[in-house]
């Protein structure tokens, strides 16, 4: 029995081996997808290398390229060391297996040699006929069957047992096939790192000796982003102040119809009462509500509209429900739609789509040293996305287009609300768009352009409020 028991463990063990398939899968899903983008990546370098002379997007290309490598060899450490604990664990249960089908086979052999001797019928029917009462003689029939029985089931635990092992050794077989290929794999990349090196070593060595035209593009580029940066903040403000506005008369429009709902509730009770005083009017007891003085009924209608005319007083019987409870990210300078469609930006953090189809990062949000004039501190409020040429760029998410605007040196720039949110598309050879037009998640934009060096870079920045958002930790990875 307690070997039954260890088969049956074993057997509900492998599906627990199953359910982990989705993490394999899921690192195998990340492998493929680093391999494509450093694919795409090679693309967009081979374009740039077209000119001869040695580019910053040459530079970027490269780097993009030896950052995903590292990712992918991270990537791939993780999958051998998942595959090198499933080793070790199908090697333990097939030596258990092992260890437990020898001790089946010495009792099934101890069985057999018991039936051997056992095994003239005159013997069996002498054990059985030996019985001192028929009840007795039917157990010991039943004895015997049971015993027959055993054999049989030891002789399929056996079986069983060797079926396992030998999946168990195929399976083990195939997870060193793939840590073999796998550890090949990495160390294709670990030659490819050292040849993008050296590669990105001698486009810096190039790119030194242009240091003084460098720096000078970075001076006409650092003014570029300011007057952009300066003018975003203008239309922010300024979408801010709108948004403000519109929440307000809102706010004002539905007070003043809660109001006119208190005032006509409060008409009714007061007709209401006016209506019983009439009935009951012949009982003393029974007169006008009174304003702290003796009145005759004739005074009932003004003190009527004397109540009504009363700032914001309302008798107990006809006060208003409670307020519903405020919403728990509601902005008290956005409408609720907007409030709405702010909440909706906000959940999908992490998952927006990005604002090409293809691209990398090819710099990131917040300040840092340039690649060559190193002592040079830049500072990008968004992130560049390096994509192909020609690229369409397109919205994040749904919302309205604030304003369309041209910056020398930054090209075409759309800006677009979303509630509390603000995103901005930079560096576009052209748009499709204009402001107020609603556009929805995905929808066209424009067009990226080309700067002079043969890249297509779209800017996209993020704002919540008048505060910049890292969009790396928005988009989807």
């Amino acid at each position: 029995m307690r070997i039954t028991a260890l088969i049956i463990s074993i057997l509900l063990a492998m599906p627990v081996f199953a359910q982990q398939q989705p993490t394999k899968a899921e690192l195998e899903k990340r492998r493929q997808s680093i391999m494509e983008s450093i694919k795409e990546t090679q693309q967009q370098l081979e374009a740039t290398k077209k000119d001869k002379n040695a580019t910053m997007g040459q530079l970027r290309a490269l780097q993009s390229k030896l950052k995903e490598r590292q990712r992918l060899i991270g990537n791939i450490n993780q999958e051998i060391g998942q595959i090198n604990n499933n080793i070790q664990t199908s090697t333990q249960e097939v030596s258990t297996l092992k260890q437990n089908l020898e001790i089946l086979k010495a009792r099934y052999a101890q069985s057999i040699r018991y039936a051997y001797r056992s095994r003239s019928s005159y013997n069996m029917l002498a054990f059985i006929f030996s019985a001192s009462n028929f009840n007795e003689g039917l157990r010991r029939a039943k004895y015997l069957k049971k015993y027959r029985d055993y054999r049989k089931q030891q002789a399929d635990q056996i079986r069983i047992t060797q079926g396992i092992i030998v999946k168990k050794i195929d399976v083990l077989n195939a997870q060193k096939s793939e840590k073999d290929m796998l550890l090949t794999t990495e160390e294709k990349q670990k030659l490819e790192i050292q040849k993008e090196t050296n590669e990105t070593d001698q486009v810096v060595r190039e790119l030194k000796g242009r240091e003084k035209e460098l720096i000078a593009q970075i001076e006409k580029d650092k003014k570029a982003t300011k007057q952009l940066d300066r003018a975003v903040q203008e239309i922010i403000r300024r979408e801010i102040e709108i948004a403000r506005k519109k929440a307000e008369e809102e706010a004002k429009r539905r007070a003043e119809e809660e109001r006119r709902k208190q005032e006509e509730a409060a008409k009714a009770a007061a007709a209401q009462n006016t209506s019983k005083v009439a009935v009951g009017s012949t009982r003393p007891t029974e007169g006008p509500i009174n304003m702290g003085n003796n009145r005759t009924n004739t005074n009932s209608k003004s003190n009527v509209v004397a109540n009504n005319n009363a700032p914001k007083t309302t008798p107990a019987a006809t006060s208003p429900a409670a307020p519903k409870p405020t919403p728990k990210n509601y902005n008290y300078s956005l409408t609720p739609e907007a409030n709405a469609l702010s909440n909706s930006f906000e959940s999908n953090r992490g998952r927006l789509p990005w604002p090409v189809e293809k691209g990398f990062v090819s710099q990131g949000f917040g300040k840092y040293h340039h690649a060559i004039a190193t002592k040079v501190e830049l500072e990008n409020y968004g992130i560049d996305i390096s994509t192909n040429h020609g690229a369409t760029a397109r919205a994040i998410f749904e919302g309205e287009v604030a304003r369309v605007f041209y910056i020398p040196g930054r090209n075409w720039n759309v800006m677009i609300t979303h509630g509390n949110y603000y995103t901005l598309y930079s560096m576009l050879e052209s748009v499709t768009v204009k402001a107020g037009d609603k556009v929805n998640i995905k929808q066209q934009i424009g067009k990226v352009s080309m700067n002079e060096e043969g890249e297509s870079i779209i800017n996209l920045q993020i704002w919540k409020g008048t505060t910049r958002q890292n969009p790396e930790t928005w988009i989807a990875r």
